[in-house]
């Protein structure tokens, strides 16, 4: 354990940042499953409503720092174009 003031503050800091990156992680995790459901069962409709929601999870989380710019894009882009994909 921490012996010095400013460790201490750095751990409780870094628990602190774990937790809300695993919440904002879990959400976007969430997001995509939901859009691969729908791709899944061909709902064009469900699939839209999903992926637009999950492009905003992963804009907020590409925003936050959670995921690199370039991470959250090439996952946009691939639901997209699995949801494009639906006859």
């Amino acid at each position: 354990m921490a012996n010095i003031k400013s460790a201490k503050k750095r751990i409780l800091v870094a628990e602190a940042r774990n937790a809300r990156n695993k919440a904002i992680k879990s959400k976007v995790k969430t997001a995509i499953k939901k859009v691969d459901a729908a791709v899944a069962a061909q709902d064009k409709e469900a699939a839209k409503a999903a992926l637009l929601a999950a492009t905003s999870e992963l804009d907020k989380a590409a925003s936050k720092g959670v995921y690199h710019k370039n991470t959250a894009s090439r996952k946009i882009s691939r639901l997209s174009k699995a949801v494009n994909g639906i006859a």
